[in-house]
């Protein structure tokens, strides 16, 4: 029942909607993932358009290949499937993290199997959630903390990885934007 609350909710956003109606158009398992989901979730219990205050839609996917110019390709693909959205829209490969994440975050971050792994190392519980679209044409959630948080407004950090400051600087910036939510101490 809450999974599917959570779906029916993301679809009132026709930006998460139009993107997971082309997610087959890519040449990988794609998920959309992270703030777009909880966000519109939040809009909608402020009263607000689905889509607004969400400043990008973010997909993952898995390639072994981690040549820059092989997910570079993948980019441009995705930057011309969603041309017409009026939205940012960014694609990463989930095998890539490893080799920049430490030079960024100071953290070394191991490799995962599965794209929607990757939500597992979020710094929110809250945002670690992962939609795709099966070819049957049915959303595939990917929640490993539950839905909960994000429908309750709950912000809860993930301490899998040792990031306090990335976890403070965005339940920050969310409340900012959305008062209501209540964000627990890192």
């Amino acid at each position: 029942m809450t999974a599917a609350r959570f779906l029916n909710f993301i679809h009132r956003n026709p930006v998460n909607a139009a993107i997971l109606e082309r997610l087959g158009d890519l040449p990988f398992d794609t998920w959309l993932t992270s703030g777009a989901l909880a966000q519109t979730i939040w809009n909608i219990a402020a009263g607000w358009d689905a889509a607004a205050h969400i400043g990008d839609y973010d997909l993952m996917y898995l390639d072994r290949d981690t040549s820059w110019e092989v997910e570079d390709a993948v980019i441009r693909q995705t930057a011309q499937l969603f041309a017409d959205l009026p939205v940012t829209v960014q694609i990463r490969n989930q095998a890539r993290v490893p080799i920049w994440y430490e030079a960024k975050y100071g953290l070394r971050y191991p490799p995962v199997r599965k794209a929607q792994h990757a939500v597992l190392r979020f710094p929110t519980k809250t945002s670690a959630i992962a939609v795709t679209r099966d070819a049957d044409g049915s959303d595939r959630l990917y929640a490993p903390f539950g839905v909960g948080y994000a429908l309750d407004g709950k912000i809860r950090p993930n301490r899998r990885l040792d990031i306090p400051g990335v976890y403070r600087e965005k339940a920050a910036k969310w409340r900012a934007i959305w008062p209501f939510l209540d964000v627990a101490d890192w």
